[in-house]
């Protein structure tokens, strides 16, 4: 996990914020609770809700916390389109699509910036590049960063998903069908694509960084415009949470082992990967998520008349960013 003096500084600004967000006072049109998701692909929310640090934020306004787990984007995402939960962690190509499909989220909250989603494959398959997935069964969860990255790396390869036998399963039923040879490749997700390394020697690939959009907090765009307090609030809390990561990264690597169930060494594989010292939402996702939406339209997923860079716009919310100026 990288860290930064100026990150651990700036993440300790925020905290000097959480004593006057606790103390206000309860309102009447406070909500009962506040639903949150909590996910393996998201170190951050998942320390948060380890340590409590919301649910002592709002106890002073009786305001209760429900955490519930999101297996991938598209659940998270699936979950704030329903109104089952008010906070979903998602990838940004991935909350993009969403927007543009009518799901009215917005981001508010960069918990990572990941390589989090590879191409995998056995190591004697004899697949050693995109290319090589012509025809062959590919396991992939639909509507996440790891399918966004796969469309990616087979336009760059001159095919599409066409070209492809996708298998659509949820992201550690990919790697289960992977280890059991009932596909060829798996469009991986880490903590899940760190364990096929360590555990099974699988091999990534296929990497690109760049082409990894970034983990964001989103919420439903009616409770922010209800609840800006609220949404302040629950960033405050992540914050105090990000900052407790960088100060103590045994801590995160122990909330993330007892979540998993897997060993030691996998989990620290996924954290090499995984920046935590960049919360504010501004140009840098802007720019990957539109290279990304750039890419989807190109492939025909995102319709062609659709204004990319206004809906990466429309996405992103810099106005509860946790740190000025950035």
């Amino acid at each position: 996990m990288r860290t930064t003096r100026r990150s651990l500084l700036a993440a300790s600004v925020a905290l000097a914020c959480i004593g006057a967000l606790a103390t206000r006072e309860a309102r009447a049109d406070d909500p009962k609770e506040i639903r949150l998701d909590w996910a393996t692909y998201n170190p951050v929310g998942l320390l948060l809700k380890d340590k409590g640090f919301l649910e002592e934020a709002l106890a002073p306004r009786g305001i209760k916390v429900r955490w519930v787990q999101s297996l991938g984007s598209n659940k998270a995402l699936e979950f704030l389109n329903a109104g089952a939960i008010d906070f979903g962690s998602a990838a940004g190509a991935a909350a993009l699509v969403a927007r543009i499909n009518g799901n009215p989220i917005k981001a508010i909250y960069a918990y990572s910036r990941p390589e989090w989603t590879a191409l995998v494959t056995r190591k004697d398959s004899g697949i050693t590049k995109p290319a090589d997935l012509k025809g062959k069964r590919v396991a992939v969860t639909r509507g996440t960063d790891p399918h966004i990255f796969l469309i990616r790396a087979l336009q760059g390869a001159g095919l599409t998903e066409r070209d492809a036998k996708l298998v659509l399963l949820q992201h550690a039923d990919g790697r289960t069908a992977l280890d059991r040879g009932d596909v060829d490749a798996w469009a991986g997700l880490d903590p899940m694509m760190a364990a096929a390394e360590i555990e099974n020697g699988d091999v990534l690939f296929y990497r690109d960084a760049a082409a990894n959009t970034w983990g964001l907090l989103d919420v439903r765009e009616d409770f922010a415009t209800a609840h800006p307090d609220l949404v302040r609030t629950v960033i405050a809390a992540y914050e105090r949470a990000r900052a407790h990561a960088l100060a103590n990264p045994q801590a995160l690597s122990a909330a993330l082992v007892a979540a998993t169930k897997l060993p030691e060494p996998v989990i620290a594989r996924q954290l090499e990967r995984t920046d935590l010292s960049q919360p504010a939402i501004g140009a840098a996702q802007a720019q990957s998520i539109k290279a990304a939406g750039t890419a989807l339209q190109q492939a025909g997923i995102i319709p062609a008349g659709t204004d990319v860079s206004a809906s990466v716009d429309g996405l992103l919310d810099t106005r509860f960013n946790p740190v000025a100026g950035q």
